[in-house]
């Protein structure tokens, strides 16, 4: 299965732009795919594509056209990424810079709020945001995390350059499918993944129920569970396999109560108290009693126990403010407040639309910029002026006229691509690629996942890389210190 396909000049190409030394891991890989025939190569896809499907990795495709809430299965693709260890480690403290200011963030503005007295943030700004919720106010959670489980999305651009892309500090999913792809190549290249001595990534349930383990109210023996809304929920497949690997029960809000502003669990042989709750709902559901009254998902009472220290909520509800897109403008003033370190990872540039100077920039070069609602994931929401006509860009400043608060605008980044078998045509092409990195913040300890959910554009010259728009994923492979 020969890979070598010819780059246009236009593109940068992560396995054929950048110069790879022989007995490196690309050259590694690719000699190794060259090996195999077409035969094998289509037997091997085939068996990725089944293996999935038999686990029931699926997702809903989203299509403005023909919108269906037909289950597909998730793409993989077989030939992986590759990350050597230098860059890796910086790419590791990058993050975890912006994890511990984030986190200090979210305690600031729901307790002093300091950073908003003293203008380096606006106070408006942050109020003004759906996820900032003002019931957790003066709160004080466990060990002083908020923010316990991070998904950081970067994209590396044309450049040879790291961008921080957002930050995912509501409820980051995605690294059930980092893991099973993981076990998918060690079945299929066992002896491959070993000869270029890719960094484990096995522990990262432990490390998770380690964590949630040391945010019990003190307790010696906590009983810690997963809070899922339920099998329509398209992430149910993470929350079963996630529940599963930690050993810990996966609970729906029927399953639970509160009694003198304490969490229990029903269970055959009767209530048992509930100390730590990894939640996959979001904050407004957590409570009818404080938040949706008409929600079924969440626990009437959770919150008041939460405040009074009885249970531990991971993540933290409010968290979701540090998401909001005109909030991440800022985190690198939040790094410098909080830490007083520059920022390690630099943000992709962005105009704020709320801000009247860079909405006049916006206003005069939309034609060269994407515009992101806010508060939206998935890929929903984005419009690139690049291909919008005169009369959609005109309609686009009306619309974002009306609603500046919702917008951002940024320069359209060029992200690199990557070797990806695209099945219609049975060849390997280039296509785009990001890159989610998963770190958990415990009690006195910090870890980041040494791999990734790498996510690719399927489609030919498509930027969005989101399952929900027809993305699929990649193995990510951090080469460790043994190939440098």
């Amino acid at each position: 299965m020969i890979i070598d396909y010819k780059n246009n000049g236009s593109l940068f190409d992560e396995v054929f732009s950048k110069n790879h030394s022989d007995g490196s891991g690309y050259s590694t890989v690719l000699n190794s795919f060259n090996k195999l025939s077409d035969e094998d190569f289509e037997l091997n896809y085939k068996f990725s594509k089944n293996y999935f499907k038999s686990l029931g990795i699926t997702y809903s495709l989203y299509d403005k056209t023909t919108p269906t809430n037909k289950e597909h299965t998730f793409p993989v693709d077989l030939f992986p990424r590759i990350i050597e260890a230098d860059e890796w480690k910086k790419l590791k403290e990058g993050i975890l810079q912006r994890s511990r200011a984030i986190n200090l963030f979210i305690k600031d503005i729901y307790g002093k709020q300091n950073i908003l007295k003293n203008k380096v943030v606006p106070h408006d700004l942050v109020l003004s945001c759906p996820e900032y919720i003002k019931e957790m106010t003066d709160i004080q959670p466990i060990g002083d995390v908020f923010s316990h489980i991070s998904g950081t999305d970067l994209i590396l651009n044309e450049d040879n350059k790291w961008y921080v892309l957002e930050d995912n500090v509501r409820n980051p999913s995605g690294v059930s499918y980092v893991l099973e792809n993981r076990k998918l190549f060690k079945i299929l290249f066992g002896d491959l993944i070993n000869n270029v001595d890719v960094l484990p990534i096995d522990d990262y349930p432990d490390m998770l129920c380690g964590v949630m383990n040391s945010f019990a109210p003190n307790i010696d023996d906590p009983t810690v569970v997963l809070h899922t809304p339920g099998s329509y929920n398209s992430a149910y497949y993470e929350h079963c396999f996630l529940a599963r690997r930690m050993g810990i029960p996966l609970v729906e809000s029927s399953d639970m109560f509160v009694e003198n502003d304490k969490l229990y669990m029903r269970t055959l042989k009767g209530p048992v108290k509930i100390d730590v709750v990894y939640r996959r709902i979001d904050d407004r559901y957590l409570d009818p009693l404080v938040f949706e009254p008409s929600s079924m998902l969440g626990v009437p009472g959770i919150m008041n126990a939460y405040k009074k220290g009885n249970v531990t909520i991971m993540n933290a509800p409010g968290c979701g403010v540090a998401d909001d897109k005109a909030i991440y403008a800022y985190i690198p003033k939040i790094i410098k407040y909080y830490l007083n370190e520059d920022s390690i990872l630099e943000n992709v540039p962005t105009y704020l639309c709320h801000d009247d100077k860079d909405f006049q920039y916006v206003k005069e070069n939309l034609h060269k910029l994407v515009i992101k609602p806010v508060n939206m994931s998935g890929g929903y929401g984005i419009n690139f002026g690049n291909k919008m006509s005169k009369a959609e860009i005109e309609a686009q400043i009306v619309m974002l006229e009306n609603n500046r608060r919702n917008y951002v605008a940024q320069p359209i980044m060029n992200l690199s691509t990557h070797t990806t078998y695209i099945e219609d045509n049975k060849s390997f092409q280039p296509r785009h690629i990001d890159l989610r990195v998963f770190s958990l913040q415990g009690n006195q300890m910090e870890f980041v996942l040494d791999g990734g959910l790498t996510r690719v554009a399927l489609k030919e010259g498509s930027l969005v890389v989101n399952s929900s728009q027809g993305g699929g994923s990649k193995d990510t492979w951090i080469i460790g210190k043994n190939n440098n």
